[in-house]
């Protein structure tokens, strides 16, 4: 017993944890096996005596009349002990800690490995908590099962199973860079949870990589990642006179090759950042190149994306994971079509709002003399859609319809028809891509649609070999940042 205050020390300096804690605890266990090996209800107290062994007293209250013997003592029985002794002051009679059996030091053994364990779980977690989100280096020491336990220097830290990328593949002793991701007090996950999945290890590994990340001219503002098939980081500049594409993939793609060799060949697409949501949208969905953008509904972030037929399954990517990971970095609902899917849904729309077997004097409200829709009518042409179907020499074989009224059927059929496309009008509506500048800043003041043809910012797509390429754009970066759009992104 008498090395025990020696012990607490190592184990205190080797756990890392104030030896008051663990001092604490044993004097606990101590208890916790005393009363169970006298079985009495006594106050019991322990303390370490000068030698540095811990005893083990039982406690009496000195009152004048004694109504519970086992907690009290009378004064004349207390003076016959200790001559100092005074009421309501407190003796103590040492117990034989020699008397402690075997159970009794297992129950003490059991008591202080947990109470150690819980300072040890408190020192981590006070240790960890504010660092959620920080690149580390650790060490694999051994594999559980699907999860990697790493080596963190003073604690380990576990990987399970959902936090790894598909591509990579650890053995015992490798060392490897990862991202706090949880860290918890009790519970089944109790410890550090590390992530080698998570956006936030590309996004660390962007700041080591790019100095201007680290120095904030460069700065990103969202990444989407699927863990071993591929990211998308989105990247804005603080100086207009440094290119944040071109500063993430560096002279000859070095930069970006760096991360892509520390995520075994995964891919990476850097986008350039905008505020407004359909040019975001436009360059989150490289590389396939989208013909236009239209706002649904922007309160509830919904958006409609018209690609050329030949982009659609380019756009979509495989098993949908290029618009998923392009929905997850602008945090709106994309919905993707292709041009002949837009134009089959116009025209529904269309047949479904113009009503069938309209008669032909509707069109009187439309120009068309009630003279000329009884000729029709007696010609037996009794509907706008029957009209509609003919042909101008059709007509003029008409009895009393010379070339002149052809023109005023034909004026009178358009107005009719042109109603509706009216209300399918900005389903349909296409900014023309021969388009002035001038011409472009009108057009984004009235319609939330961009034409991506000719305006495109640069977008650059790193493949899983190393290779990296950045598109050029059409317009420069000073003119493109001219061009206002409406619609927002959060």
């Amino acid at each position: 017993m008498g090395t025990i205050y020696q012990s607490i020390e190592i184990l205190s300096k080797e756990k890392g944890i104030d030896p008051q804690i663990v001092i604490d605890a044993v004097k606990d266990a101590m208890l916790v096996a005393a009363r169970k090996h006298f079985r009495t209800t006594e106050d019991l107290v322990a303390a370490f005596n000068d030698a540095g062994a811990l005893e083990i007293y039982g406690v009496k209250k000195v009152v004048e009349s004694v109504l519970d013997p086992v907690k009290e003592i009378s004064l004349e029985d207390a003076i016959r002990i200790d001559p100092a002794a005074q009421l309501e002051s407190e003796l103590r009679f040492p117990k034989p800690t020699e008397a402690l059996g075997r159970i009794s030091a297992q129950t003490a053994k059991q008591v202080i490995l947990q109470k150690v364990r819980e300072a040890e779980r408190e020192t981590i977690y006070s240790e960890y908590s504010g660092r959620v989100g920080e690149l580390v280096n650790c060490t694999v020491k051994r594999i559980e099962g699907q999860d990697l336990v790493v080596d963190l220097g003073k604690t380990e830290a576990r990987v399970p199973k959902k936090e790894q990328s598909k591509l990579e593949n650890f053995s015992v002793g490798e060392r490897v860079r990862c991202v706090i991701k949880s860290v918890e007090k009790a519970g089944k996950n109790a410890g550090v949870i590390v992530s080698r999945g998570a956006p936030e290890l590309v996004m660390r590994l962007f700041e080591q990589e790019v100095p201007e990340i680290y120095d904030n001219t460069v700065v990103i503002k969202g990444c989407a990642r699927e863990p071993g098939e591929r990211t998308k980081i989105a990247v804005s500049s603080r100086d207009r006179d440094v290119d944040s594409v071109g500063a993430c993939v560096g002279m000859k793609g070095m930069r970006v090759q760096s991360i892509i060799r520390e995520l075994r060949g995964e891919k990476i697409d850097i986008i350039e950042f905008s505020e407004d949501a359909v040019s975001f949208a436009t360059h989150a969905l490289s590389p396939a190149k989208i013909s236009r953008v239209s706002i649904i509904d922007a309160v509830e972030k919904h958006m409609e994306v018209i690609v050329d037929d030949t982009q659609l399954s380019l756009a979509i990517g495989k098993k949908g994971q290029n618009v998923r990971l392009a929905a997850k970095l602008l945090g709106w609902k994309i919905d993707i079509k292709s041009e002949e899917e837009k134009r089959q849904e116009v025209e529904s729309a269309m047949s479904a709002l113009v009503p069938t077997g309209a008669p032909v004097s509707i069109l009187i409200d439309h120009g068309l003399s009630e003279e000329i829709a009884e000729k029709l009518i007696e010609a037996g042409v009794g509907t706008v859609e029957k009209l509609g179907s003919m042909t101008p020499e059709e007509l003029e074989a008409i009895p009393g319809i010379e070339p002149d009224i052809v023109e005023k059927i034909l004026i009178a059929v358009n107005s009719y028809y042109s109603q509706f496309e009216q209300q399918t009008s900005a389903a349909a509506e296409v900014v023309p891509e021969e388009t002035s500048e001038v011409a472009m800043d009108v057009a984004m003041d009235v319609a939330p649609e961009l034409s991506t043809d000719e305006f495109v910012e640069p977008v650059a797509q790193a493949d899983g070999d190393g290779s990296a390429a950045v598109e050029d754009s059409t317009v420069p970066k000073k003119e493109f940042d001219t061009i206002k759009h409406s619609g927002e992104v959060s």
